[in-house]
Order: structure tokens, then C-alpha cells, then sequence
């Protein structure tokens, strides 16, 4: 039998272990660049970031430097963030308003949609402008979430997305104008540790009781997590999904029982809110909405949508993550309910909060022993007690790993794709030769 360090990426993911060179091999950390960050679709922002002809931020998709800039025609545009000329940064800025893109090297001068408009000492260039475009991506929006690809020929973004469209629906509708407007600014925390790391903790629920003690030990009574943090297995109401193509969740849901539990609050805590609410999706169903809140669900490959957070998971090496994030603002709604929103950011995520300075610590701690590790790891938890529900999502106790077992076996099928497809390449350019 062969060993692992000969073993295609595909053949280090079993039914229920994964091979722990899949988070520390860097020719494997390569692979995922091109296959999954370019080929695939990348979440890259949201429209209200871009709100005017001009405004642009500046992004990655995988190790790939992007600018995603509304145009002129109002569109969305995805640009590698590199002049066409010598592969110089075609902007510096992080953010801002241009008319254009101009290099600081020698002045080269591309619009929005990446094509090349004009040279300094024009003379001496040889050739068309319209032949040294710099890379444009494809890009897509679903309810304001701008998403990217590399691939000339990408399935649709909506197929992508599959079951896991719901979250950015349920997500937008708590909006009384239906849709975020991400005006806040991102935080950054850079993890030592394999970007899927990050993706995996985001949904798993196994570990809240032992890594969050503190969280544990210092939240008030009746607060939206108080069910999760119950000790006996058979109380626990909220549930794991494994939503497919790599898509999962935590559903917090069941333990809500009345509206704005998930912000932390009484029902009639912001009445300017509910009335807003109301008005625009009527008293019943706004009601409804209200108490189901956002969800805590993962989207494969770098979306994470937090409860009252949007994450990006953006890897800078086979080593190395960072963890964006930023508060889930709700437009219309009154700068009160925002405000509390930023605060349970602020509790979860930020700097000196609860959760993520203990997930980075133990992400960094099983990185540095798995780096030379030649174990399978165990992702067996809960196999026997999963329920296929209409659809085709698999739903299992909050502590199984249902979730983590559909996130890789949807990676272990892009590789496998992936190597199909480049032996038909092979053989037929055999074939042609001959």
C-alpha cells in the first residue's frame, strides 16, 4: 500500500478520518490556490462596501490580490490588483475613490472592467491596448454578497451556493430595507494555523464547552447560548447540518423562543425596530423573522456568516490565516439595534473577547502538532444517529461531525474533479500527437 506522501489529495479523505497532511503539506496548500481559490467561487465583499461609481476596496481571493470596484455602468468588477505591464500592484490603497487605476511604476492606466485606456510616451508602445488587459474575474452578487472566479466557464453562483442560499436570505431579511450594509470597517486577527482550521471551528459544536470555559463560566443567565452550554448530552436543542458542497451550519434556532433572543434582549426592547419590521414584511411573518434571527452558518470556501458578524477566512500560506470580520448591520434599522449588534461583535470577536482568542489558540496549538504528524484523524462522531431530511441536508446532534464529514468530502471531490480532468487533458493531447 502506498504512503500517504504518495497518495493523491482526493485519497486522504476517508468516510469519517481526513489525513492530517491536508492542513501541512505546502504542494497541497498549492493546489487548494488554483483549484478551490481560483476556479472556485470566493466571497470577496458586499455591494454596500462599493456603494458609488468609483468607490473600491482591495481583497484577496486565495494569495491572489484583487480590487472589487463599482463601475461606471454601476456594476460590480473583480480586477487582480497587478498592472499588466511588469506585474507591478496596480493600487496601494485599501480602500477609497478613483476614476481609474493607474500604476505608480510607469503610469499605465486601466478602467474599472481591467481594460488598458492609456500609456504614457505613447510612441515607444508596441502593440493594441486592448491586448494587455489586466485579469478581470467573474463575479456574481446574491443578496448584495459579491462573489469571484478565476474559471472562464464557473457553474452558476446560485448552484454553488446551493442549500446554503438560505443563510444570506435569512441574514438579509432581518434588514427592514432587506439587505446588510457592511459600513463598519473590518477587524483582522492572523492565526499561525491552516486556513481550514478556521473553517472547520466556525461550525463545530463539539467544543464550545472546553475551549469557551470562561465564556461559560462569566455569561448571565438566560442569554441566547445558555441551552449549548447545558452538561447533558440530551438537552442540547440546537443542531449540526451538513447543508452539502461543503456548506455547514449550527442552528440556534430551536432555542429561540421569542423574538430578538439571539440580540440579547427583551422582545420589546426596540419598538422603532419591530414597527420597521412590520412595515415591511408585515406583522406576522416580520415577527417570525425576528425570532429565527441570523444564522451561524459556513459557506464554502471563505464565507462564514456569524449571528450578528460576516467572517472571511483569507489564508496566507500552508501555516497561516487571517480571520476578518465584520458587525452584521442591518439596513434601516435604527442605530440602536446596530449599535447592540457591534457589541455582541465586540463580545464574540474582537481584540479581548471570549471566543476568538481561545479559537485561535487552539487552532495554533493542533497546527503545530499536526505539522509533523502522519495521522488520520478522527471524524467519526455522531455517524450513526444522522437524519437525511428532505433536500438531501443531513442533520445530527450539536456536537456531531456531520458537518466537518460533508466539508471534506466536498473537498476530496474538487481534487478528484480536478485529477479527472487533467488526465482526459493528458490523454486526449496524447491522442492529438499521435
Amino acid at each position: 500500500m502506498s504512503s500517504s506522501d504518495e497518495l493523491p489529495i482526493g485519497q486522504l479523505v476517508r468516510k469519517e478520518s481526513v489525513h492530517s497532511r491536508v492542513y501541512t503539506d505546502k504542494k497541497i496548500f498549492d493546489r487548494e490556490m488554483e483549484e478551490i481559490f481560483r476556479q472556485g467561487w470566493v466571497f470577496v465583499g458586499h455591494a454596500s462596501e462599493v456603494p458609488k461609481k468609483g468607490n473600491f476596496i482591495r481583497r484577496t481571493m486565495g494569495l491572489e490580490e484583487v480590487l472589487m470596484v463599482r463601475t461606471m455602468d454601476d456594476d460590480i468588477s473583480v480586477l487582480a490588483n497587478r498592472c499588466a505591464h511588469r506585474g507591478n500592484l496596480l493600487c496601494q490603497h485599501k480602500k477609497g475613490k478613483k476614476r481609474n487605476f493607474a500604476c505608480e511604476y510607469h503610469g499605465w492606466v486601466f478602467d474599472f472592467k481591467g481594460n488598458l485606456i492609456d500609456v504614457p510616451f505613447s510612441d515607444g508602445f508596441k502593440g493594441e491596448l486592448a491586448d494587455h488587459a489586466t485579469t478581470a474575474a467573474k463575479v456574481s452578487n446574491y443578496r448584495g454578497f459579491v462573489f469571484a472566479t478565476f474559471n472562464t466557464d464557473p457553474i452558476p453562483l446560485e448552484e454553488h451556493l446551493g442549500r446554503a442560499r438560505f443563510a444570506l436570505d435569512r441574514a438579509s431579511d432581518l434588514a427592514p430595507g432587506g439587505e446588510l450594509d457592511l459600513y463598519g470597517g473590518w477587524v483582522e486577527h492572523a492565526f499561525k494555523s491552516n486556513w481550514k482550521m478556521l473553517a472547520e471551528n466556525n461550525v463545530d459544536g463539539y467544543h464550545v464547552s472546553f475551549v469557551h470555559d470562561s465564556f461559560a463560566k462569566g455569561i448571565k443567565v438566560n442569554y441566547k447560548y445558555e441551552n449549548v452550554l447545558v452538561t447533558d448530552e440530551d438537552k442540547l436543542e440546537c443542531v449540526a447540518r451538513d447543508l452539502g458542497d461543503g456548506h455547514a451550519e449550527i442552528d440556534y434556532e430551536p432555542t429561540y423562543e421569542k423574538p430578538l433572543v439571539w440580540l440579547g434582549v427583551d422582545p420589546d426592547r426596540y419598538p422603532e425596530y419591530s414597527e420597521a419590521m412590520a412595515k415591511a414584511y408585515g406583522a406576522e411573518e416580520s415577527q417570525e423573522i425576528m425570532r429565527k434571527g441570523p444564522p451561524h452558518t459556513y459557506i464554502f470556501p471563505n464565507l462564514f456568516i456569524a449571528e450578528t458578524a460576516v467572517t472571511m477566512v483569507q489564508p496566507t500560506g500552508v501555516g497561516g490565516v487571517v480571520n476578518w470580520h465584520t458587525p452584521l448591520y442591518l439596513k434601516g434599522a435604527p442605530e440602536a439595534v446596530n449599535r447592540r449588534i457591534l457589541r455582541q461583535c465586540e463580545a464574540a470577536l474582537g481584540p479581548s473577547a471570549f471566543l476568538l482568542a481561545d479559537d485561535a489558540t487552539i487552532s495554533e496549538r493542533q497546527w503545530a502538532e499536526l505539522e509533523n504528524s502522519p495521522a488520520w484523524l478522527d471524524l467519526s462522531r455522531g455517524a450513526d444517529r444522522e437524519e437525511v431530511e428532505e433536500g438531501g441536508t443531513i442533520t445530527s446532534h450539536y456536537t456531531d461531525e456531520s458537518h466537518n464529514r460533508g466539508y471534506w468530502q466536498h473537498y476530496a471531490k474538487v481534487f478528484n474533479e480536478a485529477d479527472a480532468r487533467a488526465a482526459d487533458d493528458k490523454k486526449n493531447a496524447v491522442e492529438a500527437a499521435e
